[in-house]
């Protein structure tokens, strides 16, 4: 599908974060990442829009069309998904006005009055958006799109999404739905056991460490997509982060050397990759696409859609060179954490005020 002019914006609201790009007669030019703990409360949102209007004034101008995906309706603010999205689709429609359209897969652009009626389709189909965009470009391939919390799997084939889930419980059947990502997983999510200093030891099961604190020791998380508090609302300096992951097994920091803390890094790091891996080639044998085929990575884990080519000897392509915006600048970074962002506002059609 051509990418059409005008000026949009593309919103991905989510339960912990809010990813917005601005295209302008089909480039994007802007894209940004705020976190925003829905569950919290809809003054969360609110206060995220507000800087978004402050950075983007033009976007609120006669002209300008909005367009929206949503995860956000899952939280436990809401009592259902089918509130949620009602709920988010008119208060966003308040505050966007009257362009907005919410990305409803199949079934198209939906005005947010009609939301109610179609709740199923808006619900939790930003990977859809990105894998619609993306599978006329990209032959034989499947989107790893590794984020703050979860992963999504989407094989493409022939120019066509042919994911076998197509809601969230059918996808985690499927395995194209991995709840793990790179910033908020708690660690005792990746196994009950680790190696450390010559034993297999247990891990607790509490909320100590996340995998920020992983990707932070092995210096692949990008700081700018660290945005959470820590699980202990500590600092995020490698002295508290080795003390985080050293309370996962019982221990203190001071209890062994640095390199012992990254090596343990390290072991929960190989433990998150195996774990996708193995959802990687589930998805990929039952979608029945070429077993070479390309991974095109997004999110801010894309770093270990990366790993994962080079691990199975696959071809890989960063979703900003497919997008057309090369090099290791800001913008193609942000295009892949936002991915869904960018993916509807490049997928709209223009919509009438």
């Amino acid at each position: 599908m051509p990418e059409r002019g005008g000026s949009r914006i593309g919103w991905d609201i989510g339960g912990a974060h809010v990813k917005a790009c601005r295209v302008e007669d089909g480039v994007p030019v802007d894209v940004v990442q705020w976190p925003c703990a829905l569950w919290e409360g809809l003054d969360r949102l609110d206060a995220v829009l507000a800087r978004a209007r402050d950075r983007w004034p033009q976007g609120w101008a006669i002209g300008t069309t909005h367009v929206a995906t949503m995860t956000g309706e899952m939280v436990d603010l809401f009592p259902d998904r089918d509130q949620g999205v009602r709920r988010l689709a008119a208060h966003l429609a308040e505050r966007l006005g009257p362009t907005l359209r919410l990305y409803a897969g199949d079934a198209g652009w939906i005005a947010p009055p009609a939301a109610g009626a179609h709740w199923r389709a808006i619900a939790s189909a930003n990977w859809r958006a990105t894998a619609s965009w993306l599978a006329p470009r990209c032959g034989d391939a499947v989107l790893v799109d590794i984020g703050s919390t979860t992963t999504d799997l989407i094989p493409m084939r022939d120019g066509r999404v042919v994911a076998r889930g197509r809601n969230d419980a059918e996808r985690l059947a499927s395995g194209e739905l991995v709840y793990q990502g790179v910033v908020r997983t708690p660690l005792c999510a990746l196994g009950p056991r680790v190696p450390f200093g010559g034993d297999e030891v247990n891990v607790m099961n509490e909320w100590f460490a996340t995998t920020a604190d992983v990707y932070r020791l092995t210096g692949e998380l990008d700081a700018a997509h660290d945005q959470h508090p820590a699980a202990d609302r500590g600092t995020k300096d490698a002295a508290a982060t080795r003390q985080r992951l050293a309370r996962m097994v019982g221990r203190d920091a001071a209890d062994a050397p640095a390199s012992q803390w990254l090596e343990l890094a390290h072991v929960w790091r190989s433990r998150q990759l195996a774990e996708i891996g193995g959802q990687l080639e589930r998805v990929v044998a039952h979608a029945g696409v070429d077993a070479r085929c390309t991974l095109v990575g997004a999110g801010c884990g894309a770093f270990l859609a990366a790993a994962l080519a080079a691990r199975t000897g696959r071809p890989y392509r960063r979703l900003a060179e497919v997008v057309g915006v090369g090099g290791d600048g800001g913008l193609a970074r942000w295009i892949e954490v936002a991915a869904p962002a960018v993916a509807v506002a490049l997928l709209a059609p223009p919509v009438e005020g």
